[in-house]
C-alpha cells in the first residue's frame, strides 16, 4: 500500500499544543494551510526534542558564515502563536519516529513525522527484514523565524505540564506524589 503524504509547503499554522489536564494530556503537532488540518500525536518527549533539535538546527544555519540564511535568535513578536489548537482535533495518526531537516531549495526547516505501526496483536511493527514504510508521513516545510517560534511555543507547552519534584525528579501528580508521602512521616 503506498504512503499518504500530508505536505505542506508555507502553511498558515504550525504548532505543538496540547489536549487533557496535566498528567494525562495528549501532544498534537498540528498543521493547517486554509481549510485543511493535519493532527499528529505525538509524545512529550517527541516534542521537547523536536524543539531543541529544531533550535540546534536554526543556530547551525546561522553560524556557517557560508550559508545563505541565517535565523533569528529571538522569536519575532509577530510569529508568536499563543492561541490554542484548532478544534475539534482528530487525531490523523500517532508519530512513531520525526525526522529534521533543511531544505536548501527553498531555505526553509523540513519537519516529518512518521505513522507509528502497530501490528494486529497490537504490538509496534519491527519486521527488520521487510523495507520499512510508513503508512502516513507529515512533511512540513517552514521559514526559519516561524521555526524558531514553534520551537519556543513548544519548549512552553511542554513545562506547561506537571511540576518536577526535587526529590525524585519526576513528575508531580495532582493527586500526590510518593516523595510527599515520605515528607509526611
Amino acid at each position: 500500500m503506498p504512503t499518504l503524504v500530508h505536505e505542506y509547503d508555507w502553511p498558515d499554522r504550525v504548532v505543538v499544543g496540547t489536549v487533557g489536564r496535566p498528567g494525562e494530556r495528549t501532544f498534537y503537532l498540528q498543521v493547517r494551510h486554509g481549510a485543511r488540518s493535519t493532527s499528529v500525536a505525538l509524545e512529550k518527549e517527541q516534542s521537547v526534542l523536536l524543539a531543541e533539535k529544531m533550535d540546534e538546527l536554526l543556530d547551525e544555519v546561522s553560524q556557517n558564515p557560508d550559508h545563505p540564511a541565517t535565523a533569528p535568535k529571538d522569536v519575532p513578536a509577530e510569529l508568536v502563536d499563543s492561541d490554542p489548537l484548532e478544534q475539534p482535533v482528530e487525531e490523523d495518526f500517532r508519530s512513531g519516529a520525526l525526522g529534521l531537516g533543511w531544505d536548501p531549495r527553498t531555505a526553509q526547516i523540513v519537519i516529518e513525522a512518521f505513522a507509528l505501526e502497530v501490528s494486529d496483536e497490537g504490538d509496534v511493527d519491527s519486521d527488520e527484514d521487510a523495507a520499512y514504510e510508513p503508512s502516513e508521513v507529515l512533511r512540513v516545510r517552514i521559514p526559519v523565524g516561524t521555526a524558531r517560534a514553534f520551537a519556543q511555543r513548544t519548549r512552553e507547552v511542554a513545562l506547561a505540564g506537571r511540576p518536577i519534584c526535587p526529590l525524585c525528579a519526576r513528575p508531580v501528580d495532582p493527586d500526590g506524589h510518593v516523595c510527599n508521602l515520605l515528607d509526611d512521616r
